[in-house]
Parts: structure tokens; sequence; C-alpha cells
């Protein structure tokens, strides 16, 4: 079966601002199968953002487990996103789970992975997914030579990716919270 690649994902904090993007491409082999899925989604009434990369089914069950999360945690990101990792990893069923969190905050942005894996960047931006690293390198610079918000600088970035990865298109979605 072939591999299906889909997702590019940025997140950062930057100048007050937290931002979220995601391109709509969905992949499989060779083919493009879809150009403007949904990949990240605002939750806790507005106040946390996610992206997700990987299998959508592993993913949107990530999604839903981290939401229980932070509602069992009031809001405390940090946290839920420890609980999460942690049965992630240990859970028979959800360690099978092939996926990716993204999770920014109006004080944190961290990946999630099956692995037990909470990362939290020292410069406060994270990206998952097949141009992640892509959209990494443009975000970084973007962000130490100029003077873009945090939302033009997520944006700019996945179009950087869109560039250079053929599993990302320039269909960009983007979601912002303030400080």
């Amino acid at each position: 079966m072939e591999k299906i690649r889909s997702t590019t994902i940025l997140g950062i904090i930057h100048n007050g601002e937290a931002a979220i993007a995601g391109d709509g491409q969905v992949t499989l082999g060779n083919t493009v199968m879809k150009h403007n899925a949904m990949k990240i989604r605002k939750t806790l009434q507005g106040k946390v953002l996610c992206g997700f990369a990987g299998a959508s089914a592993d993913a949107f069950t990530l999604m839903e487990r981290f939401e229980d999360k932070l509602e069992q945690y009031r809001g405390n990101v940090n946290r839920a996103a420890v609980e999460l990792a942690k049965e992630w990893r240990t859970d028979k069923y959800l360690r099978k789970l092939e996926a990716l969190l993204a999770v920014v905050s109006a004080d944190s942005a961290l990946v999630i992975s099956g692995n037990g894996d909470v990362i939290e960047p020292a410069d406060k931006i994270v990206a998952i997914g097949s141009g992640g690293m892509y959209a990494l390198a443009a975000a970084k610079m973007l962000k130490k030579h100029s003077s873009l918000s945090a939302r033009e600088i997520a944006e700019e970035a996945l179009k950087t990716a869109a560039e250079i990865c053929i599993y990302t298109n320039d269909n960009i979605n983007v979601e912002t919270i303030e400080k």
C-alpha cells in the first residue's frame, strides 16, 4: 500500500500573538487526492491552536483525546500534552496511531508524539509534516530578520515550503490567538 503524505503544519508565538498554519494538500503516492484539507483547528474556546500530521483518522482520534485532556486539566496545555503523551505511549490501542500534533497557545508551542515526546522549542516555533523542516527554516529566518506578525510569518513560511516540498501546496489556512 502506498503511503499517504499530506501535511505541512507550522506554529509560532511571536510578539504577543500565536499562529498556526497548515496547507491543504493530501497526496497518495504520486497523486494529489485533495487540495483543500483542513488540518488545523482552534480548541478550548479559541485559546489553543492545534495542527496534525499523519494518518487522518489517527490524528482526529488524538485531537479528541487532547481536547479531553485540556478539559480535564482545566486548560493547562503543558499538563494536557504530557498526559496525552503518556497515555499515547502506554495504551495498547493508541500506541499504534501514526500521527503528530503541533499545539500552540499564548504561552506554549509544543510537538506531541506517540513516542512519549512533548517537545517545546526555546524559540517557540514548531513544525511537523512532510514540508515541516522547510517551513521551520523559513520561519526562523523571518522571525529573526523581519518585523512580520506571527500570522504573516506562519503564512510566508508555508508558502516557502510549498515552493520546495512536493507534498505541500499553497492552499494555506491560518488561525491566530492573541495574549
